[in-house]
């Protein structure tokens, strides 16, 4: 029998990877109904037409080591699958720092995930939007924002103030639907790997880790 919905949201918080509940296939079609009205209001905000699917936030979340120590920092989670993503991975829901700009997906994320921090803000003016939030290195960022809608040195920006808040390697872990990696794959300052292709979502995409040495 499907959890009330605040059942699950408690569920959310206080269960491991393999007791974590299925999203319910009304939750999922609500979610994609939510980033369509709010592409059409925003699309260089939102930027992409539905939620990641569920194997594109599992490969994001894969980079994540849940055994490194610091907040996870996530930048534009949107209805939150990565989110839950991230804490079927073992990453505990209070350990997760969620700065997204739409404010109807803050409340939704305030009520699925309790225990989470959510900021509203610009995700892209990280050093200011967690200033006061972060207190000690993080062990992950992982970004859902629509880069190519910024310009490069903003996108290079964002990824040095991001590199300065984490542990040392630690990932920037951005998606991208494009053939050409999101941020520049050559740099003396940082390294950058990719996924394969993820097929099953809708369009493929593939996923892009940049590290600090």
């Amino acid at each position: 029998m499907p959890l009330p919905r605040r059942s699950r949201a408690k569920a959310i918080a206080v269960s491991s990877p393999l007791q974590h509940p299925q999203p319910q296939r009304r939750d999922i079609l609500e979610d994609e109904a939510r980033f369509l009205r709010s592409w059409f209001e925003r699309p260089l905000v939102t930027g992409a037409v539905t939620p990641s699917g569920r194997m594109l936030a599992r490969t994001m979340a894969s980079y994540v080591d849940p055994r490194l120590s610091g907040p996870v920092i996530e930048l534009g989670p949107g209805t939150g699958p990565v989110t839950d993503a991230l804490v079927r991975r073992g990453i505990a829901p209070e350990r997760l720092v969620l700065v997204e700009y739409n404010p109807d997906f803050c409340k939704l994320l305030r009520r699925r995930f309790p225990k989470a921090t959510v900021l509203q803000g610009d995700a892209y003016d990280i050093r200011a939007a967690l200033a006061d939030v972060v207190a000690e290195p993080a062990c992950a960022t992982i970004s859902s924002l629509p880069l190519f809608t910024k310009p490069l040195e903003q996108r290079l920006d964002l990824l040095s103030a991001a590199h300065d808040l984490m542990h040392p390697d630690a990932p920037f872990v951005q998606f991208t639907y494009a053939v050409v990696p999101p941020i520049p794959a050559k740099s003396s300052t940082y390294t950058a790997s990719r996924s394969n292709k993820v097929w099953l979502n809708l369009p493929p995409a593939r996923v892009w880790v940049y590290r600090r040495p």
